[in-house]
């Protein structure tokens, strides 16, 4: 995600290497190299200069303070006006209503409906609503099939008429179906259309006449850089939407959009969509993009997804475990398993500050963790539980079953044992702490 303008705008920075207070001309510099880095990226060039403008007049007269260096400084302005460039603050949705009605829009090929089931789960498993999806696409061959397909694998109910390409009525007898079931939310899975289509866009404009959403939230390719941007504008234009969601942004983007579609539509980025699984739907926070985009990680997201996992009473079980010093190659998998449900390992790992940028040109996903997997699972039961129980014959035997070397088994086997010393070490420091804050009291 954003890795060109990263390393442009780290570029950009090094101008400032060397120099020991900003001046008009070293400011200069930089700022043309930003302004370079973000029209790299699909900024509009006035935007491009209006925001380059403004880090210029913060950055001119700065006094550095004789602990941070201009470079440093500099890196604090951009981020500031980076997070106001993309709205300054997280946006809410507005669920009022019995039942609220989420209204989906947004072109062809966008990403709607897989938005429109991972809206669901969310909403569902965070939110704790009881959501109902409403299959109004009449057009696309096989939109109600998938529907109903990703419906199932989330366990939330899809309301459909297959013969019926009245989406309109379809919309409102969705409605009516949600009311007699007790569900609480409605989401509106749309058609594609093109801004220019007259037809389809009173269509969508009908619809929202007939549902009265709480919330009409507009679905964008982030690929499309500009593009969406223009396209947006021409929608909100119609619809007067009350937020975006940008989608697609695991691919190769280059930025544009998630940067300047709040300055130029007036209406928040939502959620970011970063990947085609359920769970790969997050609340859009202009301050962590802004961190993420300058290579500072995202330690706060980082820590959200590490608490959705928590299990509070398997956390204590665990604890005593270490304690006990009885934490065995089961409990491995299991917390193993809980990473893998956090996300994809490498944006995981980007998360980290520090960590992105030595990442960067290494391949990482989670099938780097089959081959520890593998070894884990060529254990009998006991072994797994007792992992003193792996004398060399034994070492010999899983290493044939998981199709490793002898090496690869033995040095897994002398990491697992590291890992179990620094657990133990930790948790003595933990201890040690508490006793000391108990005596101050």
């Amino acid at each position: 995600m954003f890795v060109s303008l990263q390393e442009k705008l780290e570029n950009a920075f090094k101008t400032l290497r060397g120099h020991h207070k900003l001046t008009e001309l070293n400011i200069a510099e930089t700022v043309k190299e930003i302004r370079k880095a973000l029209m790299a990226a699909d900024v509009n060039y006035k935007i491009a200069k209006e925001f380059t403008d403004k880090v210029k007049e913060k950055a001119l007269g700065q006094n550095v303070l004789t602990a941070v260096q201009p470079g440093q400084l500099m890196v604090k302005i951009v981020y500031d006006e980076l997070t106001q460039l993309m709205g300054g603050k997280s946006a809410d949705l507005n669920l009022k209503g019995n039942p609220a009605v989420v209204l989906v829009a947004g072109l062809q090929g966008s990403g709607k409906t897989t938005f429109t089931h991972k809206l669901a789960y969310y909403l569902k498993t965070q939110k704790y609503k009881r959501p109902l999806m409403v299959a109004a696409d009449v057009y696309r061959p096989a939109a109600i099939d998938q529907l109903i397909i990703l419906g199932e694998k989330i366990n939330v109910p899809v309301y459909h008429e297959k013969e019926n390409k009245d989406p309109v009525q379809i919309a409102l007898n969705g409605m009516a179906h949600a009311r007699q079931m007790g569900l609480d939310l409605v989401i509106i899975d749309t058609a594609g259309r093109l801004a220019v289509d007259e037809e389809m866009m009173q269509e969508i404009a009908q619809i929202k006449a007939a549902v009265q959403p709480s919330e009409i939230l507009f679905v964008v390719d982030s690929m499309t850089g500009q593009d969406a941007v223009n396209t947006a504008k021409a929608f909100n234009d119609r619809l007067d939407f009350d937020g975006v969601v940008l989608t697609k942004l695991d691919g190769d983007t280059r930025g544009g959009a998630a940067l300047t579609i709040t300055y130029t539509v007036g209406k928040p980025i939502k959620f970011v969509s970063t990947g085609e699984k359920f769970d790969t739907l997050d609340v859009f926070h202009p301050d962590r993009m802004a961190s993420r985009i300058l290579g500072m990680g995202d330690i706060v997201t980082f820590v959200e997804k590490a608490q959705q996992q928590y299990d509070e009473k398997k956390a204590r079980e665990l604890d005593e475990k270490i304690r006990k010093d009885k934490f065995n190659f089961n409990d491995f998998m299991a917390q193993l398993q809980q990473i893998k449900k956090m996300g994809n390992a490498k944006d995981l790992l980007a998360m980290i500050p520090g960590v992105s940028k030595a990442i960067k040109d290494i391949e990482i996903s989670n099938d780097s963790f089959k081959k520890v997997e593998a070894i884990i699972y060529s254990m009998t039961p006991a072994e797994r539980e007792n992992p003193d129980l792996l004398d060399g014959k034994r070492k010999m035997r899983i290493a044939k079953g998981s199709g490793n070397s002898i090496q690869e088994v033995n040095q897994f086997i002398r990491q697992f044992e590291e890992m179990k010393r620094a657990m133990k070490s930790f948790q003595k420091l933990n201890a040690a702490g508490r006793m000391i804050k108990g005596f101050k009291r």
